[in-house]
């Protein structure tokens, strides 16, 4: 299977989480993990610490699969053939230098060549060690790496013809931010007026989204996620701009419990097919089940006592494929793992890791899904064909320790019409 021809200038279109990708956005982790240490590893936002070889080698075969579908664009790369123009370079040193205010940093900067200020903007710069620091084996940062980058997601994404950029949580995240913005600004492949949300903009402590939580399931419908890394403030905002500048009917937010193993909606749900989404079943069914609001039309936003009934509502009946299968213990693991976290190549074909053996198994049990090793299917040992349904499993042990899975590593931009 050849990936498309899916050149186009100045187009970008995602209406739905699963129509047919055709281009796409990652990042191939770096050097940046490196930072990334156990003493300084939740400062940074991580549970534990990534080994970089391995997590390249997860990476690249992931990419593998993804490009048997579509277009792979390195974020990196994107980034170099536009950093050289004096009104990005600008943009982009005069706005990290708004927080990292040193002169010496910025005459650096100034004389860098792209791609080095590039990886410089990437990979972080270590402040001097000053006879303190030295002593007490302390490392700072002029300019801190970003370790999180490689989860695309978070920091942009596009709903119908339009663009959110995210307004990240968390200050170690702020960069990637303008990353995003300099490319759906400047890169004339991507390049858009459509902006339905500006976080790069944002400076408001209590105005924060990030893409996890936003998910485009029809041109009229989104899921938003309220969780811990998104604030309702934020939301409201965007529910506004989704309605006015994207074409939004209908908005379904999710209220994430305060404190969750899941820090974005993706983490306990992602639609895989037209009828299909894979939950989180605690959160979804049962007395404890999230709390659901409707922004409907003309209504404003109304209280639902369930996802599925404001779903059936607004016209998108879905059924639930159950994380980790029946066993409350195995829901748990694989929900920790990302094993809600899939992403989808077209209407039933999705990508995820395969440790996840139970929520395999689930799909393959209560829906058909044929589970196919990647390696597999990069070797063409095994075919898809078309109307297959199918996940396409890659190892992803050290990725996943990052606290994301395929959803997360990937930001579409152009995906084919399905409704």
């Amino acid at each position: 299977m050849n990936a498309p021809d899916t050149k186009r200038e100045g187009r970008v279109r995602v209406s739905s989480e699963i129509g047919p990708l055709q281009e796409v956005i990652c990042h191939t982790p770096g050097r940046e993990l490196l930072a990334v240490t156990p003493t300084n590893r939740e400062q940074f936002l991580y549970a534990d610490i990534i080994d970089l070889e391995q997590a390249g080698r997860e990476h690249h075969r992931f990419r593998a699969v993804l490009s048997r579908f579509c277009h792979v664009h390195e974020l990196q790369e994107l980034l170099e053939e536009i950093v050289d123009e004096a009104e990005v370079r600008e943009f982009l040193t005069g706005r990290v230098l708004q927080v990292s205010a040193s002169e010496p940093l910025a005459g650096e900067l100034a004389e860098m060549p792209g791609p080095d200020l590039l990886r410089l903007f990437i990979e972080g710069k270590e402040a001097p060690q000053g006879p303190m620091a030295r002593l007490l084996h302390k490392v700072g940062y002029e300019l801190p790496p970003l370790p999180n980058l490689f989860f695309t997601r978070d920091a942009a994404m596009v709903v119908n013809s339009g663009v959110i950029i995210g307004a990240m949580k968390y200050a170690v995240r702020w960069s990637e931010e303008l990353l995003m913005k300099a490319l759906f600004r400047y890169h004339p492949h991507f390049r858009t007026d459509g902006m339905i949300y500006d976080g790069a903009e944002e400076y408001r402590n209590d105005f924060t989204i990030e893409g996890g939580d936003v998910q485009i399931l029809r041109p009229d419908i989104a899921m938003i996620g309220l969780s811990e890394r998104s604030s309702p403030a934020a939301i409201e905002v965007l529910v506004q701009g989704l309605q006015q500048h994207a074409g939004l009917e209908h908005v379904i937010v999710v209220v994430l419990p305060n404190q969750s193993p899941a820090i974005h909606l993706d983490m306990i749900l992602t639609m895989v097919d037209r009828e299909h989404c894979v939950v989180f079943p605690p959160y979804f069914f049962g007395p404890a089940r999230l709390p659901i609001l409707h922004y409907r039309p003309g209504e404003g936003v109304r209280e639902s006592s369930d996802l599925f009934g404001a779903l059936r509502a607004a016209g998108l009946p879905l059924s639930a494929l159950r994380c980790g299968g029946e066993h409350p213990v195995t829901q748990e693991r694989e929900q920790w793992s990302s094993g809600c976290n899939f992403v989808a190549v077209r209407p039933g074909v999705v990508v995820g890791y395969t440790r996840n053996e139970a929520t395999m198994r689930e799909l393959e049990s209560e829906a058909g899904y044929r589970i196919v090793e990647a390696i597999d299917f990069l070797t063409g040992d095994v075919q898809i064909e078309d109307g297959d349904r199918a996940v396409i499993a890659f190892e992803g042990g050290e990725l996943v320790r990052g606290g994301g899975g395929a959803r997360c590593m990937t930001l579409p931009v152009v995906r084919e019409e399905v409704w």
